[in-house]
C-alpha cells in the first residue's frame, strides 16, 4: 500500500488538495492518506492530525503573538508524518507552514518525496525563498505559465499545471431552496476564509449591504462561506438584524450562486480567478492591522494586492485596500458598475485576455493527480 500525507494550512488550500485527492482515488485504490486538512479533506474521508483553525493565522502579529503554538505544531507534525512514513508528501499552499514543515521532513527521513503545489509567490515578495526551496522541494506544481522560468533558473524541477478554478465544471448545481430569494438580483460577498478575515470584514460589509438597502430592494446578497466559519457569519448578519441574506457553504451551490450574480465583492486572494471565470465583475477589498500593512508594504516589489492587477501592471479590478476598505467607498464603486454597464464589459475583456494566457489547456486537477500518481512508481 502507497502512502500519502497532505498537509495544508488553511481553507483554500483543503479546497485546492481535496478536488486533486479525489481525482486519484478514482483511479488508484493503494493509496492510504493522512493530513493536516479541513473539511473538503474530511468529506473524503481522511483523517486530519488537528483542525486547520489551529494553524491558520493572519498577519505578522498574529503569527507573532501565537509564535509558540505554531512552533510545537510544525514540530507535532513533522513527528507524524515521519511516523506515518508516506512515499509522498503533498504540501499545498501556505508556504510559511508546510514548507517549514517539508524541510524538517526532508532533513529527518530525505526519501519522502515532497510535491508542493503552488508555489510560494517569490516574484511578489521575499524572492530570496527560492534559494532555499531548492533544498526542500522535489517537484515544484506552478499555477501559472511566467513562473515556469523563475524555477528553471534556479534548476528546480517544476510544471505548469494551471489553475483549478479555471478548469471547467459541469453538474454544477444541486437542488437549491425554491423561495424566490434567488430571482432577484444577485450580489456575491466573499469576507475571506480565516476567521481573523471576517472579523475585520464582515462588519465592513453589512454597512455596505445596508446602504444598498436604503437606497433599493432589487437585490439579495449571499455570502460565501466555508462550512466551518458559517455560524460565525450568521452571528454577524443576526447582530445586524440583516435581511435578504442568505449563506452558501456548499462549493455546488456556490458555483451556481455565483454564475447567477450580477456582482461580486471580494477579498483579495485567488477567488478572483473563479468570479472572473464565471463572467461576474468585482471589486477587491483587503484590510489588516497597521503594523502588518506597513511590514508587507516594505517586503512586496508590486503595487497591487489582485492577480489581474499584478500581471497586467495595472489596475483591471478595483482594490480597495486598508482606509479605503470602507462601506462608504464599496458603495461607490459598486453603484458606478451598475450604472456604467460598460465599466463591467471592459473589466471582463481584460480579465479574459489574462485568462487565456494562465490557463491551461488541460484540467489542472487530472494533471496533479497524474504527476502524484506516477510518482508513486
Amino acid at each position: 500500500m502507497k502512502k500519502i500525507f497532505i498537509l495544508t494550512g488553511e481553507p483554500s488550500g483543503d479546497k485546492l488538495a481535496s478536488k486533486v485527492i479525489n481525482k486519484l482515488m478514482s483511479k488508484r485504490s493503494d493509496i492510504s492518506y493522512l493530513s493536516v486538512g479541513g473539511e473538503n479533506l474530511r468529506a473524503l474521508g481522511i483523517k486530519s492530525l488537528y483542525d486547520l483553525k489551529d494553524v491558520t493565522f493572519l498577519g505578522f502579529t498574529s503569527v507573532f503573538l501565537n509564535i509558540f503554538k505554531i512552533k510545537k505544531k510544525i514540530k507535532d507534525t513533522t513527528n507524524e508524518i515521519i511516523n506515518f512514513s508516506p512515499d509522498i508528501l503533498f504540501s499545498v499552499d501556505s508556504p510559511d507552514f508546510t514548507l517549514r514543515i517539508a524541510k524538517n521532513v526532508k532533513k529527518k527521513n530525505p526519501n519522502i518525496k515532497i510535491i508542493h503545489f503552488v508555489a510560494p509567490q517569490v516574484w511578489i515578495w521575499r524572492s530570496r525563498r527560492i534559494k532555499k526551496i531548492k533544498n526542500i522541494v522535489d517537484h515544484m506544481l506552478l499555477l501559472f505559465k511566467f513562473e515556469k522560468k523563475i524555477f528553471d533558473q534556479e534548476h528546480i524541477n517544476s510544471t505548469f499545471v494551471g489553475h483549478p478554478l479555471l478548469d471547467s465544471d459541469q453538474n454544477q448545481r444541486e437542488e437549491l431552496d425554491n423561495t424566490g430569494f434567488f430571482n432577484k438580483r444577485i450580489i456575491s460577498l466573499f469576507p475571506g476564509s480565516r476567521m481573523s478575515e471576517i472579523k475585520i470584514l464582515m462588519p465592513i460589509l453589512i454597512n455596505f449591504v445596508l446602504l444598498v438597502q436604503k437606497k433599493t430592494d432589487m437585490y439579495s446578497f449571499v455570502f460565501h462561506s466555508t462550512s466551518e466559519l458559517e455560524i460565525d457569519i450568521k452571528n454577524f448578519i443576526k447582530e445586524a438584524s440583516l435581511e435578504k441574506c442568505e449563506i452558501i457553504s456548499n462549493n455546488k451551490n456556490k458555483k451556481y450562486i455565483l454564475n447567477k450574480s450580477v456582482f461580486a465583492i471580494a477579498k483579495s486572494g485567488t477567488v478572483s480567478l473563479e468570479i472572473s471565470n464565471a463572467q461576474i465583475p468585482s471589486l477587491i477589498i483587503y484590510k489588516m492591522g497597521f503594523i502588518n500593512f506597513f511590514i508587507i508594504k516594505l517586503l512586496v516589489n508590486t503595487k497591487y494586492a489582485n492577480i489581474f492587477n499584478i500581471i497586467a501592471k495595472k489596475i483591471i479590478i478595483p482594490e480597495l485596500l486598508q482606509s479605503k476598505c470602507n462601506a462608504e467607498e464599496i458603495f461607490r464603486v459598486f453603484n458606478s458598475y451598475i450604472n456604467n454597464p460598460e465599466f463591467s464589459r471592459e473589466q471582463l475583456l481584460k480579465c479574459n485576455k489574462i485568462l487565456k494566457e494562465i490557463r491551461n489547456e488541460s484540467s489542472s486537477i487530472k494533471t496533479v493527480s497524474d504527476i502524484l500518481s506516477k510518482s508513486l512508481s
